[in-house]
């Protein structure tokens, strides 16, 4: 099956979910059960396997929970994070879920045994709160016990008929297609937006090579917003089994994103040992400051979200945004961000960050911290991209790519949102990897193209106000039509003789129905 049937085959199965508990379940809620589900049967096949380790004469769902001594648990634990006993596996509850009188109640305490498996144990911050939006008994999955039963067997057993091998084998992003699957479809509902939580796959791919370029060793790579960790899974993707040294690292400020990005690393099989996602808001109250820097920094903050700025006056002393001397405006909180992910990069290291196209030219505190970016030679690329490549916004983003070794004092700037950057297909813009692959070959040349890209000098932005538009610097393409005056003399002469011609005829019609000589 290629991937873009096992694609198909994903959607049209999730849809049948849907479809089976429509009317019952707020569509946004449902995606919190599809991807919940999705998670508790990897969890459930990752930690089969790792116990019966290839041997084909063990078969752990079919054992008794008796059989497992402490020793045993607590190697489990030590090595995946968790324990999870054969009577509480996905496969041994889907098989039942349909006679299961109690199946709600059953499953709400096989996810607190889980969790609580990982108690006292290093893992135990990364397994805590993994299920808590997966509420087994909440109201909306129905007044009865009995519509819930019924509406969480569906779930389980649409999930159970998902047949594409391992999640690690499959030729498509599972957890991540079913995601973007369930943000596009659902996005729109209640007034959530989409675009806050998810990067589409092809832009986070694009961000991660533009981070990761030409570095043959990571030590860490890191997500200041990091949503559902779309973003530092396509580093992963993209990097050799050891390239990144110490794992990955991200913080968000959604409870309930945050631990899609818990799960999401999981079903990567990123080890617990090697990921770091916390909870809680960046600009006030920033983890990680005992591990940077970072060699690798990739993000789509939120974009002109409102913040605390200058109403704190502790912020401006603060090591991330005092080198500026300026705060981000309280209103727009877009270079806080910039100004943070500048603050954790390595000196030999690179950060994309999507951006809000305002900021490269609006006027006020925005404009210092671009004279401080631009005069600290900090700002490498500026990349402005085609308009409805994200869901939940028709903007046209720009990609800021900062680098603190940059041995010349320019900038180069790139013109992404021509049609050859880009296909439509359906409601959104995509990209596809010769898409990608020509930007990054733009990039990494830093050669100049007619109407795409243009590198300028640090001298040159400063007396344009420090304007850091693409706009301003990549000239567009004359798409009017090319006259040739020439002919288009020619033509006029001809014009005009036809005109003196008729109008003669005219005259003599005229003078001859008057009775006059012509």
């Amino acid at each position: 099956m290629t991937s873009t049937q096992q694609r198909a085959a994903l959607q049209r199965q999730i849809w049948a979910i849907a479809n089976d508990v429509r009317g019952s379940v707020d569509g946004w809620d449902f995606k919190q059960y599809v991807l919940g589900t999705l998670f508790y049967r990897f969890i459930s096949e990752n930690f089969t396997d790792y116990i019966e380790a290839g041997d084909d004469s063990i078969n752990y769902a079919a054992l008794g929970d008796d059989i497992i001594t402490a020793d045993i648990k607590d190697d489990a634990i030590k090595t995946k994070g968790y324990f999870i006993y054969p009577s509480q596996l996905f496969a041994n509850i889907a098989a039942s879920a349909n006679t299961n009188e109690s199946l709600n109640t059953d499953l709400a305490a096989i996810f607190t045994a889980i969790e609580s498996s990982a108690n006292g144990y290093d893992s135990e911050t990364d397994i805590k709160g993994l299920f808590a939006d997966f509420d087994t008994t909440s109201n909306r999955l129905g007044n009865t016990v009995k519509d819930k039963n019924s509406r969480l067997a569906s779930v389980l057993k649409g999930v159970a008929g998902l047949d594409f091998g391992d999640f690690e084998g499959s030729d498509i992003d599972l957890f991540g297609d079913a995601y973007e699957f369930l943000i596009s479809n659902y996005a729109a509902n209640a007034g959530k937006s989409g675009g806050e939580f998810f990067s589409p796959q092809q832009v986070s791919k694009l961000i991660a090579q533009l981070a990761m370029h030409k570095q043959t060793s990571i030590n860490k790579a890191y997500d200041l917003a990091v949503g559902s960790a779309s973003l530092l899974l396509q580093v992963k993707k993209h990097s050799a089994a050891h390239t990144i040294e110490e794992g990955f690292f991200g913080q968000e400020i959604n409870h309930t994103t945050y631990n899609l990005a818990r799960m999401n690393m999981f079903l990567h099989n990123v080890n617990y040992n090697k990921f770091n996602i916390r909870l809680g808001n960046t600009l006030t109250d920033p983890h990680f400051l005992d591990d940077k820097p970072f060699d690798v920094i990739v993000s789509n903050p939120p974009y002109s979200v409102k913040w605390i700025g200058s109403d704190d006056p502790t912020l401006i002393n603060d090591e991330r945004f005092a080198p500026a001397g300026v705060l981000a405006p309280k209103s727009k909180a877009d270079f806080a961000f910039v100004l943070h992910a500048l603050s954790y990069l390595s000196g030999k290291g690179r950060a994309a960050i999507v951006c809000f196209p305002g900021i490269f030219y609006r006027g006020g505190a925005e404009k210092k911290i671009r004279q401080y970016l631009v005069d600290n030679n900090y700002v490498e690329t500026v990349i402005s991209l085609a308009p409805n490549l994200f869901y939940g916004t028709t903007i046209a983003v720009t990609i800021l790519v900062l680098a603190k070794h940059k041995t010349d004092n320019t900038t180069q700037f790139i013109d992404a949102s021509g049609e050859e950057f880009f296909k439509k297909e359906t409601n959104n813009n995509v990209m596809s990897d010769d898409h990608i692959a020509r930007i990054m070959a733009i990039f990494d040349s830093k050669e100049n193209v007619d109407h795409v890209a243009v590198t300028v000098s640090n001298e040159t932005i400063a007396e344009n106000d420090y304007n850091l538009s693409v706009s301003s610097y990549v000239e567009a393409k004359d798409t009017r039509e090319v006259i040739d005056i020439t002919e288009l003399n020619a033509e006029l002469k001809t014009t005009v003789a036809k005109i003196d011609t008729l109008r003669t005829e005219i005259d003599a019609i005229v003078a001859e129905i008057e009775g006059e000589p012509a």
